[in-house]
């Protein structure tokens, strides 16, 4: 038997499906372009389907479900039929975004289509979203996929500021020490250990980082292979949302997704791509590789303050490191101005200003620290 507080969840979910369905309904009516109203049809009778669900659990749980809509939903409707469907859709697709886990930790809606069809309707809210004016926009859509265009910019700006962080770490370690008035040998030794040590980290990271998205992209997979298997009716459905949010015609949206379904063989990857915005080709590259290129990134930032230090007199090892570190920030920070649109002069500086600062906190640091056990 639910407990009052599952009979609250339940009646809070229930609210939830209420409003969407009403606030779909009018967004259709407002909605001039009749394939995109069909969809909004679509989605709201998906809802019902979820509200006529939590009702029964109220019912079930000896509850009786409320009636009628929450005043945000009022207000929604209201500026849907006043100023247009349009109006109210990022509102709307924030509110699905938001929501799109929802279901994953109720155990009611375990081994139901309700948890990824939240997720589905959060995606084609946002597919919606990024449409313009004038029809469908390729290049949110290959976004939301995972065929990024700015994958190499991405991958550039990665790097400039996987080596910013070897940099400043180093810098402000070797200076932390040098406050203390260690040996030269001391110095030396902080600043080799500093570098492999940072770079190990890092490298540990980013592998945990790809390997935790690869697994987390495969489940989903698998997930999805399970859903086709058993309703393949309603991935079928999901799919005619789907293209017709891309800018087909109901009756060639579901033609379409009853040509994928009907295909065995690639029913599961264009369902991945389409429905997941998974590329199976893809799953976010090799951990191994991305912990090579960020422990290389990160020694490469790292040697700029360490590997003067080793060309050098005993007693220039801080300054060499010093002018060295010094020329490295504001490089790096003209480089960063190529992805922040800022003048390099001043992004530039401002890195140099940046660095400079944490490296006399730590000399200040590694100075106090130095006269307090040397008495």
């Amino acid at each position: 038997m639910a407990g009052r507080q599952d009979v609250a969840r339940f009646i809070a979910n229930y609210r939830d499906e209420t409003d969407s369905a009403a606030l779909y309904r009018a967004m259709a009516e407002a909605e001039p372009q009749g394939e995109i109203a069909e969809v909004y049809r679509r989605l709201a009778r998906v809802e019902e389907t979820h509200a006529e669900f939590w009702r029964r659990r109220i019912e079930q749980a000896g509850g009786r479900a409320p009636q009628g809509i929450g005043w945000r939903t009022r207000v929604l409707i209201w500026a849907s039929r006043r100023f247009g469907a349009q109006s109210v859709l990022p509102l709307v697709a924030d509110d699905e975004a938001r929501n799109r886990t929802m279901y994953d930790g109720q155990q009611e809606a375990a081994g139901t289509a309700l948890p990824e069809q939240e997720r589905s309707h959060a995606r084609m809210l946002s597919l919606l979203a990024s449409r313009s004016s004038r029809g469908w926009n390729g290049a949110a859509y290959s976004r939301l996929e995972g065929r990024h265009g700015a994958g190499a910019a991405n991958n550039l700006r990665a790097m400039v500021l996987g080596a910013n962080d070897g940099l400043v770490s180093t810098f402000c370690l070797i200076m932390g020490v040098a406050g203390s008035a260690a040996s030269a040998q001391t110095l030396l030794a902080a600043a080799l250990a500093g570098m492999l040590a940072g770079a190990c980290s890092m490298a540990m990271g980013e592998w945990i980082s790809v390997q935790s998205a690869r697994e987390l992209q495969e489940r989903q997979i698998a997930s999805e292979a399970e859903e086709l298997a058993e309703v393949p009716a309603e991935e079928q459905e999901e799919l005619t949302l789907i293209y017709q949010a891309k800018g087909f015609s109901a009756e060639e949206a579901r033609q379409i997704a009853a040509r994928v379904i009907g295909d065995k063989d690639s029913a599961l990857e264009t369902l991945v791509r389409e429905e997941l915005g998974i590329n199976p080709d893809d799953l976010g590259g090799s951990p191994m590789a991305a912990a090579a290129s960020s422990f290389l990134v990160f020694i490469v930032g790292a040697l700029i303050p360490a590997l003067p230090m080793f060309l050098v007199a005993d007693d220039q090892l801080v300054l060499a490191s010093l002018l060295a570190s010094a020329t490295g920030l504001f490089a790096l920070g003209a480089a960063i101005a190529v992805f922040t649109g800022k003048h390099p002069l001043f992004s530039g500086l401002r890195q140099l200003a940046i660095g400079l600062g944490a490296a006399g906190v730590t000399y200040g640091i590694g100075h106090l620290f130095g006269v307090a056990v040397g008495g």
